[in-house]
């Protein structure tokens, strides 16, 4: 799916731009390659500076709800400095590396909702367009991909995803907004949790995952979040049992082992929390705690990608947010568009 559009700043007879990426999903951390393929104008035009910023549509809470925008994660400048002749054909071959905290967009080649772009501005005698814009499909690093498939193996359902603006404190997070996969719990933690939410945030030397559990109240108490964080690495992912170690994390938040966060209450001297972006300051207060995995044998089981089974064909999870997940990734660039107008 390609958008063209003409340099709007240039008027009618300025030249087009065309971006296409590689084809297949790409990684977290790896490299997103392509063409910019330009189309020269009615008159020779000087082409400065050539620019792919990564963009993605997040959510971000207020007093008055939720609202979605645009935000951009990164920019990289590909070519420019020549002079494109009338009617010219160029072509600017590039190769970037996303960084390590993308999203996920997709898994088992099922889409999540996640909408992500790359969208491509040429700066042309001193005039700036956003003139092209393309979806960007990013599929799971090794371990992310193996710590998903483990819930579902155990019998947690996908619900949803999405990307909240904001920064979890107590983590390194670089981006401005992080991405929460929710869960639907499995049968031996029914009554215990409403969901859970997990979120990566990954790095060259590994990767940190954050487990937030929505969790019920008792019969004397209110229901309340239990948040931890456990580290892995990228290396050896297919010599640990994975099954074993994510329900061990699913049971330490179970048994009152993590950190909390309830309707503002205070929380420990070190414990951090979701920080909502919003110009009021509100939004998700969590806790959190330390968790490390351990080696184990190798994981058991057949790849089963129970997470997002069915998403595609509108089965048990098959919506997000209200829409099939497949129709999302059609929509970007009416989702994009609507943000700029």
């Amino acid at each position: 799916m390609v958008f063209k559009r003409l340099l709007g700043s240039l008027g009618i007879g300025g030249p087009t731009v065309d971006t296409v990426l590689e084809g297949g999903p790409v990684r977290p951390g790896g490299s997103l390659s392509g063409q910019v393929h330009l189309k020269g104008g009615s008159s020779d035009f000087d082409i400065e500076q050539i620019t792919l910023e990564l963009v993605a549509r997040v959510e971000a809470e207020y007093d008055e709800g939720e609202r979605e925008g645009v935000v951009a994660f990164d920019r990289f400048t590909v070519g420019g400095g020549f002079r494109l002749a009338e009617g010219e054909d160029r072509s600017i071959p590039f190769s970037v590396t996303l960084p390590w905290e993308t999203p996920v967009t997709e898994l088992y080649g099922q889409p999540l909702g996640i909408v992500l772009g790359v969208r491509t501005e040429l700066a042309v005698a001193g005039a700036k367009d956003k003139g092209d814009l393309d979806p960007l499909t990013v599929g799971p690093l090794p371990a992310q991909e193996a710590i998903l498939e483990a819930f579902g193996q155990l019998g947690f359902g996908f619900k949803s995803a999405d990307l909240e603006l904001g920064h979890i404190r107590g983590t390194g997070q670089t981006l401005p907004f992080y991405q929460e996969i929710e869960l639907t719990p499995a049968p031996q933690y029914a009554h215990a949790v409403n969901e859970i939410e997990v979120t990566f945030l990954a790095h060259p030397g590994g990767m940190e995952v954050v487990l937030e559990a929505d969790k019920r109240g008792g019969l004397f108490s209110g229901g309340h979040d239990a948040v931890n964080r456990f580290t892995v690495g990228h290396e050896g992912v297919e010599q640990r049992d994975w099954n074993a170690e994510v329900d061990a994390w699913v049971r330490q938040m179970v048994e009152n082992h993590g950190s909390y966060g309830s309707h503002g209450a205070p929380y420990g001297q070190d414990h951090g929390h979701h920080d909502g972006y919003a110009h009021d300051g509100h939004g998700h207060g969590h806790g959190h705690g330390h968790g490390h995995g351990h080696d184990g044998h190798h994981r058991s089981g057949p790849s089963t990608g129970a997470v997002v089974a069915g998403v595609a064909a509108g089965v048990a999870v098959g919506v997000v947010g209200g829409i099939v997940a497949a129709e999302v990734v059609d929509e970007i660039g009416d989702a994009f568009e609507d943000e700029e107008d």
